[in-house]
């Protein structure tokens, strides 16, 4: 093969890993524009490597964007701004009736908000160690020397990780997307109508609400950490006025809202359901990260019930 030719047999090996590349990226980082510059820092480093010495390409490419998330990561907690209680990762957005091929690789295993909200809270090396291994099957023996550390070590920082996501995961969560979609459907027919009593009656009485606005909204902070029914329903009434924009659709693979007046996306809204009540409420409303975001066109919203 002349170069050209082995240039494109390596992109076209790259390209077949480029799905897994970016869905362990994603979950690492929790931004989508952020996994997308890691998966082509590891195309630009396999580009300054010898192929030839590579015997596992796949097990080499997960550790090498592992490397690039970690030093991600660590920049990123030098100069962290914004509050971790009210940080909402990047939300991936489709359509109700159905998810673009694309977005399956990266929620293949299921990566809703709330997980990546946990993974948010965890240190880097925790973080990588857990993702690599215990959604990616990575060998401890490998991710070690991404680390610094032992395989033993290693092995201790996931031990941490899974202690600590599994300490906040909410008590069994509802998967059905049909029982998701009528918890949904009550709350959003509830906040279009002002009905304070039947929004309290979908929330459960520890509810939490995040929402990330981004560091400033007109001069002044806007993100904000809500606990409790009554409160979060207080929160969905100030905003009603809102609400007939709003349009159920599929937030990471479960059905969550996204309110968008003239088709501009104001806010992407995840939650987590149990036993047919919302404990959790995930907000992104930051108009910077909203704009970078891939949101489907949902067409026009539904008919406001107070004009029937």
């Amino acid at each position: 093969m002349d170069d050209d030719e082995l240039l494109e047999h390596l992109a076209d090996r790259f390209q077949e890993h480029r799905g897994r590349l970016r869905a362990v990226a994603y979950r690492m980082l929790g931004s989508l524009s952020e996994a997308d510059d890691a998966v082509q820092e590891v195309w630009l480093k396999l580009g300054r490597t010898d192929v030839g010495e590579i015997r596992n390409l796949a097990g080499w490419l997960t550790t090498v964007v592992g490397r690039v998330c970690l030093d991600l990561l660590r920049s990123r907690a030098a100069r962290r701004e914004e509050p971790l209680d009210t940080y909402v990762p990047d939300p991936l957005v489709s359509p109700l009736e159905r998810i673009d091929p694309e977005q399956e690789v990266l929620l293949a295993d299921s990566v809703g908000l709330a997980l990546l909200v946990v993974l948010e809270t965890l240190e880097p090396a925790e973080r990588l160690a857990f993702v690599l291994h215990d959604m990616f099957a990575v060998p401890f023996d490998d991710i070690a020397p991404v680390v610094g550390r032992s395989s033993a070590a290693t092995r201790q920082l996931a031990s941490r990780a899974r202690r600590r996501v599994r300490g906040a995961a909410a008590p069994e969560p509802e998967l059905d997307p049909a029982r998701q979609k009528l918890v949904l459907d009550a709350f959003l027919a509830a906040s279009r109508s002002g009905d304070f009593e039947a929004l309290v009656s979908v929330l459960h009485p520890d509810v939490v609400l995040r929402v990330d606005s981004g560091v400033l909204v007109g001069g002044a902070a806007a993100s904000k950490v809500v606990h409790g029914a009554t409160g979060v329903a207080q929160q969905a009434l100030m905003f009603r006025q809102f609400a007939e924009f709003s349009r159920l659709v599929l937030v990471n693979g479960a059905v969550g809202v996204v309110t968008a007046p003239e088709g501009r996306p104001l806010s992407v809204m995840a939650v987590t359901i149990t036993d047919g009540r919302i404990v959790e409420m995930f907000i992104l409303a930051d108009p910077a990260r909203l704009s970078d975001l891939a949101v489907p066109y949902l067409g026009a919203p539904p008919p406001d019930p107070r004009s029937a």
